[in-house]
C-alpha cells in the first residue's frame, strides 16, 4: 500500500503540479483548497501525512493543525508557506507540526522532510516512504508557484475544462473576454498543454501596432526595403514557426492587414517585405479580443472569412465578478507575489478588508485586483491588510468606473469626449485612457471605431 498524502493548498496550479510530481515519486495524493474541506477529508479518510499551506482562504493552516490535535488525528503535518521566518517556524513546531518548509519548495528538501516526518510520526502504514532522489532542474521549476491561479469557481472549472480539451488539438482558438481577465495566460496555458509546448510562444498586441508597420511585425523585412529598415527583421510568423502565435486584441487590425493575415494563414507561406522568397511556416494561431467581432463584421470592420479562420473554437473569459468565490483566492495569491516583490511579510487580509474585496464589482478584473493588492501591501503598517489600506483605492476606482460608464454611454458625445481627453493630454493615449476611466486597449478600439488618427 502506497503512502497517502493530503495537500491543503489554495494555489490550484501549484497544488496540481505538486500532486503530479509526488504521484510520480510513488505517493498517493489528494488535494483540497481550504481548512473546511481538509477537515471533512480527514474525518472521512485516513492519511499518512498532511502538507498544508500556512495561509488559506477560510482559516489559518495552524488552526487545522490544532483541530487535528483536538480530534486526535495522529498523522504528521508539514506546514508550507511563502513567508519563511523564525517566528512562524517556532509557532508551527509548538503547535505540533512535524516540520516547516518555505516556498518555492525545493524537491530534495521536501522529499527529505516527508521521509523524516513519516519515520518519526505515527503513520499507519508500514510501507517505507519513497527514497529521496536527486532532482533535476525541471523538478525544481515544476514545484515553483506559477504566476497565475486558475480558481475554483464553477465558471473557472468550465473554462479550464475547455482549455484542456482544445489544447492538444490543432484548432485555432478565439478567446473572448473583458480587459484584465487573463486572456494571455489562457493562451499560454493552451500552448503549454499542446503538442507544440517545446516550440516558441510569440505574443503580439495588435492594438499597439501602427498600420504601416503591421506587415513588418508579422512577416519581417529585408534591410533597405523601406525608409527606416536599417537592419533585417524577423517577423512574428517566423519566430513562432512550429509553435503558437498569440494575437491579442485582433479586432484592432486594419482591414488591409486582415487580408494579409488571412492569406498567410490560408497559404501557410509568408514573404518578408523586400524579399522575393516565400517561407513556409507552421503556426497555431490563438487570438483574443474584448470586442464583439460579429458586430464588427456587420459594420464592415472585420473580415468574416478571417473570423472563421481564427475561430474554430471559442473560449469566453468570465469576469471577476462572475467568480466571486475566487476573489479571496486571487487576492491571497497576489499578496504572495507582492510580498516577494516588495520584500514584505504580510500574513493576509483582516475580516473587513476581505469582505470589501468580495463585494466590490472589479471593473478592471484581475489586473485591477492585482494592482490594489500590491498597493495595499506597500501601504500596510501591520501584519494584515486592513480596510484602510485598500478602502480608498476601491472607492476611487469605483468612482472612476461610474464616471467612465456615464462618460462613454452616449455615443453621440463619445467621440468628442475622446478628442477632448487626447487634447488635454497632448495626445498621450495612456493618460487619456486614465482620464476617461477606460483601459488603453478599449481606447484603441474607440479610436478605430471613430476613425480618430
Amino acid at each position: 500500500m502506497s503512502t497517502s498524502i493530503l495537500i491543503v493548498e489554495d494555489d490550484i496550479t501549484f497544488s496540481l503540479m505538486l500532486k503530479t510530481w509526488l504521484g510520480k515519486k510513488g505517493f498517493q495524493v489528494n488535494t483540497v483548497s481550504s481548512v473546511a474541506h481538509a477537515r471533512r477529508e480527514l474525518t472521512n479518510n485516513e492519511y499518512d501525512l498532511v502538507l498544508s499551506d500556512r495561509r488559506l482562504p477560510d482559516e489559518d493552516g495552524m488552526q487545522l493543525l490544532m483541530w487535528m490535535n483536538k480530534k486526535n488525528i495522529a498523522c504528521p503535518l508539514i506546514i508550507m508557506t511563502s513567508y519563511a521566518d523564525i517566528q512562524s517556524a517556532v509557532q508551527a513546531m509548538k503547535c505540533g507540526a512535524s516540520d516547516y518548509i518555505s516556498k518555492p519548495v525545493q524537491p530534495d528538501e521536501l522529499l527529505k522532510k516527508i521521509k523524516e516526518a513519516l519515520q518519526g510520526g505515527s503513520s499507519k502504514t508500514e510501507t517505507p516512504a519513497p527514497q529521496v532522489q536527486t532532482s533535476s532542474g525541471n523538478s525544481t521549476s515544476l514545484l515553483n508557484p506559477q504566476n497565475f491561479l486558475e480558481g475554483e469557481s464553477e465558471a473557472a472549472r468550465q473554462l479550464y475544462n475547455y482549455v484542456r480539451l482544445v489544447a492538444p488539438t490543432h484548432m485555432s482558438v478565439l478567446i473572448n473576454g473583458a480587459s484584465g481577465t487573463g486572456k494571455e495566460y489562457v493562451a499560454r496555458k493552451i500552448h503549454q498543454l499542446s503538442k507544440r509546448a517545446d516550440k516558441p510562444f510569440i505574443a503580439i498586441d495588435c492594438g499597439s501596432i501602427p498600420k504601416e508597420l503591421a506587415a513588418s511585425e508579422f512577416f519581417g523585412h529585408i534591410k533597405g526595403s523601406f525608409t527606416g529598415a536599417i537592419t533585417d527583421k524577423t517577423g512574428a510568423f517566423i519566430e513562432a514557426n512550429g509553435g503558437t502565435l498569440f494575437l491579442d486584441e485582433i479586432g484592432n487590425l486594419s482591414y488591409d492587414v486582415q487580408i494579409q493575415l488571412l492569406r498567410a494563414l490560408q497559404e501557410r507561406h509568408i514573404r518578408p517585405i523586400g524579399s522575393t522568397k516565400e517561407i513556409e511556416v507552421d503556426v497555431r494561431v490563438i487570438s483574443a479580443t474584448n470586442e464583439n467581432l460579429e458586430s464588427a463584421i456587420m459594420k464592415g470592420n472585420f473580415r468574416e472569412d478571417l473570423y472563421h479562420r481564427i475561430n474554430e473554437f471559442t473560449l469566453r473569459m468570465p469576469s471577476l465578478r462572475e467568480r466571486q468565490e475566487d476573489i479571496l483566492l486571487f487576492a491571497n495569491f497576489f499578496l504572495d507575489q507582492a510580498n516577494r516583490e516588495l520584500e514584505r511579510n504580510l500574513i493576509g487580509f483582516d475580516a473587513q478588508a476581505s469582505e470589501a474585496l468580495q463585494h466590490y464589482s472589479w471593473p478592471g478584473n484581475l489586473r485591477q485586483l492585482k494592482n490594489v493588492v500590491k498597493r495595499a501591501t506597500l501601504l500596510a503598517q501591520g501584519r494584515y491588510i486592513t480596510l484602510q489600506d485598500i478602502g480608498s483605492e476601491l472607492n476611487e476606482n469605483e468612482t472612476v468606473n461610474t464616471a467612465s460608464s456615464l462618460c462613454l454611454r452616449n455615443e453621440k458625445h463619445e467621440k468628442q469626449q475622446i478628442l477632448d481627453a487626447l487634447r488635454q493630454t497632448n495626445n498621450n493615449k495612456s493618460k487619456a485612457a486614465i482620464l476617461l476611466g477606460i483601459d488603453r486597449k478599449t481606447l484603441y478600439n474607440k479610436l478605430k471605431l471613430y476613425d480618430i488618427q
